[in-house]
């Protein structure tokens, strides 16, 4: 790394190099506290001390830094190096490490981790104990890779390699990991044709290995998913963060799951489930996680619950009975009206709702319009789900049950 100049300000490669000097890495210890606001006088102060392009690489990457400790924790995210890129797309670590918990127990011991980005996977899968070629085509981003596997202490596992992964024999790996770029230039990619490498190169390669995964959108149509992939969706904490096919000895070809992070419960089955039964709206409602919607499992709620949907478009459950599940929230609702501003408005008067959480589902109305409008006061609190119910717009009133008055599941 020495063959580049580090004070060169066009080289992107050359400011990284400069990071990683003695001087680089004092810097960036003294920005750990840094406080974006304060930017021009922490700039004005450092430029006196040290070189310009220097002060202005360490000020990026403690930025970026400050946006990763979402995703890495802060212990980490401190000794680790990113890319803005890298910080976008990288995989946060709790479900790197459902994912590498995954590989191992099917016995995996190295894995072949093609598009590894800054490294985030690469890392987990090491700290399961397995053995990790990580390869990106781009060089700063290899680099970065490669600093973070030193950083975290995971180098004599991990070989980082600058290449092309089309060009990437990996044969000798029990496992290949493919997560392909999403981003382009005008944002998120929708098509997985349009991934880089698309979606049928990867599934090519996975077929070639012994077990591989491919990290994929949430949002990828079933019917674009290959047969011979097991399909597991994964939310962390309610937030569906994206979706795996897994090839090979040890997963289900044709199987759906839902995994919820980070109790790591889960929910699957063989193949699509039929259609559930739809009925009028009970004294509870389930809003089920959004990785359970994400794979088609909501008939599988309705059908441990002993509920409906309330509508047959609407992935909200609802019973007569309490029923309690990690895949779903319950209410108790207490009113169902027709969609009417004033009504709603009226009865949360009457009730003094002074909080008012706003859900929807099939409706176009924006709960932070509906929310003002409402001019809300009083002491109690109270949630509104805005929706259908048997094809007609519908609001229902409730609250969220507590977990003393569940059924157990």
């Amino acid at each position: 790394m020495n063959a580049f100049d580090p004070t060169d300000p066009t080289d992107p490669l050359a400011a990284f190099t400069a990071l990683r000097t003695p001087e680089g890495e004092a810097l960036l210890a003294e920005l750990r506290a840094y406080d974006p606001s304060q930017e021009l006088a922490t700039a004005t102060r450092l430029r006196r001390s040290h070189p310009a392009p220097l002060v202005s690489a360490a000020l990026g990457q403690a930025r970026l830094r400050q946006r990763a400790v979402a995703k890495f924790g802060a212990e980490d995210a401190y000794r680790m190096f990113f890319t803005p890129n890298g910080v976008e797309q990288a995989t946060r670590t709790s479900v790197a490490t459902h994912r590498a918990r995954r590989f191992a127990e099917a016995g995996v011991r190295s894995v072949a981790d093609l598009c590894c980005g800054i490294g985030g996977d690469a890392l987990a899968l090491a700290l399961a104990g397995i053995s990790v070629l990580a390869v990106d085509r781009d060089p700063l981003t290899a680099e970065v890779a490669r600093a973070n596997a030193t950083a975290l202490g995971l180098d004599t596992l991990i070989e980082v390699r600058c290449a092309d992964v089309t060009e990437i024999d990996t044969s000798a790996y029990d496992a290949v990991f493919v997560d392909p770029a999403r981003r382009g230039g005008r944002g998120r990619i929708f098509d997985p044709e349009a991934y880089s490498p698309p979606l049928s190169w990867a599934t090519a390669a996975a077929l070639t290995a012994p077990r591989a995964a491919l990290k994929i959108a949430p949002g990828i149509p079933h019917e674009a998913i290959p047969a011979q992939a097991e399909a597991e969706w994964i939310s962390d904490a309610g937030d569906v963060k994206e979706a795996v096919l897994w090839f090979g000895e040890g997963f289900a070809p044709g199987s759906y799951r839902a995994t919820l992070l980070p109790a790591g419960a889960t929910l699957s089955a063989p193949a699509a489930l039929p259609a559930p039964p739809v009925g009028p709206v009970g004294r509870y409602l389930y809003e089920p996680d959004g990785a359970v919607i994400r794979a088609h499992l909501v008939a599988d709620v309705v059908e441990r619950s002993g509920g409906r949907l309330v509508d047959e478009t609407i992935a909200y459950v609802t019973s007569d009975e309490p029923y309690d599940s990690p895949y779903a929230s319950a209410y108790e609702i207490t009113d169902q009206l027709p969609f009417n501003v004033k009504k709603l408005k009226a009865l949360l008067r009457e009730r003094k709702v002074g909080v008012l959480t706003v859900k929807k589902r099939g409706s176009a109305v924006e709960p932070e319009e509906l929310r003002r409008k409402m001019k809300l006061q009083g002491p109690n609190a109270a949630t509104v789900f805005l929706t259908r119910v048997a094809g007609a717009p519908t609001m229902l009133v409730g609250h969220p049950v507590r977990p003393d008055v569940r059924a157990s599941s």
